[in-house]
């Protein structure tokens, strides 16, 4: 007799694929390591077949699992798809709001990914200054934000911690700068958490220091930093492409330690796992560069 797929399982193979590793579809799913790999072991078990090569570090599927992995997306897929068509109620929207100094350019990855995770759910999105975005949320704007520890007002503590992303100083690898001159610094217009520590740090140390450049994006700034106009604070997980990290080079002091971290009040059941799905999605985007 041919064995019949549990949907929860698949579910659990999809994330490790997806994710790469046990502790991470943990969190995706809700759940334990043990229980991810213990779902694993019964498929593996109901199929007869090895469908992942196990180690400390790395997890790599066989060609079975690999086989199983291309086609039981659609599966999957196709059994969210007949639950939703069943909901009388359609999904609400999952509406976040997102800080500008946490995704940066990632966000075209961040958003593939959710298409690729959660293709049947709505999103409301807006970008914004933590600070904005927090005073929404505490108003019922959104269902959830996204947002840097240091860069909003001290409630902002009171969410998860998704992981550290410490502030650290980016300019080309052809920028030169000697102390006798002000550094020229690239940073969003204030009111600002990240320029806020920036100029913070830079005056405790009486470094002189001259705004040479105005964004109104992260993106803006990033690009202004990689054609060589000066010296910008980003989380290092936002790097933009063609700078370096330049703290040490030029002597620069060091910036505050940095967590992104997730606020919600998502009260309504449906909109629980695209959630920590979304919030794995995060952590993968910014892990990978």
């Amino acid at each position: 007799m041919m064995a019949t797929l549990d949907i929860d399982d698949l579910r659990a193979l999809l994330h490790l694929s997806d994710l790469g590793n046990f502790t991470r579809a943990a969190e995706a799913l809700g759940t334990t390591q043990s229980a991810v790999s213990l779902r694993l072991k019964r498929l593996e078990e109901k199929l007869g077949r090895k469908l992942v090569e196990r180690s400390p570090r790395l997890v790599q599927f066989t060609p079975d699992g690999a086989a199983l992995v291309a086609h039981g997306r659609s599966v999957l897929l196709a059994h969210d798809a007949a639950l939703a068509a069943l909901d009388r109620q359609p999904l609400p929207a999952l509406t976040l709001g997102i800080s500008d100094h946490v995704m940066g350019d990632r966000l075209p990855e961040l958003f593939a990914r959710l298409k690729e995770m959660l293709p049947q759910l709505r999103f409301a999105i807006r970008i914004g200054l933590s600070r904005d975005l927090l005073a929404q949320f505490e108003t019922g704007g959104f269902d959830a934000i996204l947002l840097r520890g240091e860069s909003a007002r001290s409630k902002a503590a009171d969410g998860e911690r998704l992981l550290e992303d410490g502030l650290a100083w980016f300019a080309a690898p052809s920028f030169t700068w000697t102390p006798e001159e002000p550094l020229p610094l690239l940073a969003l217009a204030a009111p600002c958490g990240i320029r806020a520590a920036a100029v913070k740090a830079l005056e405790k140390k009486h470094v002189p220091w001259v705004e040479s450049f105005t964004g109104g994006g992260v993106m803006a700034v990033a690009a202004a930093a990689s054609a060589g106009f000066g010296v910008a604070a980003l989380g290092r997980s936002l790097a933009p492409p063609g700078t370096r990290e330049v703290t040490e080079r030029l002597g620069l002091p060091p910036l505050p330690s940095s967590a992104i971290l997730l606020r919600s009040h998502v009260s309504d059941p449906r909109l629980a796992r695209p959630l920590r799905e979304f919030a794995s999605a995060v952590k993968h985007v910014l892990r990978g560069r």
